[in-house]
């Protein structure tokens, strides 16, 4: 487990090594063009951006969601549960949210775990007894413990600077100087329309690097630290029984749910970060018999 800790440390760096690579590629077609003081200018852009939508990532996460804060007294069950897990896993206590969707999921989100939120549905509150709400709870807790919600966070913020830039790019090769564009390089007008069309499935690419590997760590970190596989395994079986779809679709902070928040028709579930629930639940039998 350790080593998948550090396998993820080392996959933050590799994808914000890609992200900025994929940059550099923009910037360049648009310095084809507009000069190199615009390619200064849209790095420059991309590095304050990112570094914004990296620090500012889980409170928008929280806020696109729907998500209110709450404290204990709000709802002592929930939190009481947070509280013994962050205790039992050695890690601060997160900040506790709900989301009001009859829907049951949850997610963890922050940067580290000194800067980390839960989240839930009232949906999930609902049809959960404390068994498996702590397991839930415990998966959560692991994407913390386990630096899940780094990866993550970056993945949120570097898609969305990827979608800003190959917008702007694409206005610019549009709606610039008709003159200029037909008098220097006819070759990056095609450019600047295939980086546009690529740049959502290198965004979902990115989203792609949280392997489904994490979720399966999260589930072992879950059935580790509250001793009772059973709990999260009875947990996934209801929501596989209800759905977990969302009222309220978001296909860039889909990658931070417990279960997939997007209609079955969407594209994204193509390329779904989610394991199927079966082989999660079978996977969770596996390690009760050998517990």
């Amino acid at each position: 487990m350790y080593s998948a800790i550090a396998q993820n440390k080392r996959r933050s760096v590799i994808i914000l090594i890609v992200f900025m690579a994929f940059v550099g590629l923009l910037s360049w077609l648009l310095g084809r063009v507009y000069g190199q003081s615009l390619t200064y200018v849209v790095l420059i852009f991309g590095l304050c951006y990112a570094s914004i939508s990296y620090f500012a990532g889980s409170r928008w996460s929280l806020a696109v969601n729907g998500a209110q804060e709450i404290q204990k007294a709000d709802n002592p069950r929930l939190y009481r549960i947070v509280e013994n897990l962050a205790i039992t896993d050695g890690l601060p206590t997160p900040r506790v949210f709900i989301i009001n969707d009859p829907s049951p999921n949850a997610f963890a989100t922050g940067r580290d775990p000194n800067h980390s939120a839960v989240c839930v549905t009232t949906g999930l509150l609902e049809i959960m007894n404390d068994n498996e709400l702590t397991g839930v709870l415990a998966h959560e807790l692991g994407h913390i413990k386990n630096y899940d919600i780094r990866v993550s966070m970056l993945a949120f913020a570097l898609s969305a600077v990827i979608a800003v830039l190959a917008d702007a790019m694409l206005r610019l090769t549009w709606f610039g100087d008709r003159d200029e564009r037909d008098n220097n390089n006819q070759l990056f007008f095609i450019l600047g329309i295939i980086a546009a069309i690529l740049a959502p499935l290198i965004a979902t690419l990115i989203q792609l690097a949280i392997s489904r590997q994490r979720e399966y760590l999260a589930d072992a970190t879950s059935a580790l630290t509250t001793r009772y596989p059973e709990g999260l395994e009875s947990a996934l079986a209801k929501i596989e029984q209800t759905g977990s779809v969302l009222k309220k679709q978001n296909t860039a902070t889909a990658h931070f749910f417990f279960a997939n928040p997007l209609k079955g028709h969407s594209i994204s579930n193509l390329f779904s970060t989610h394991p199927p629930i079966p082989d999660r639940i079978n996977r969770l039998k596996e390690m009760a018999k050998r517990a």
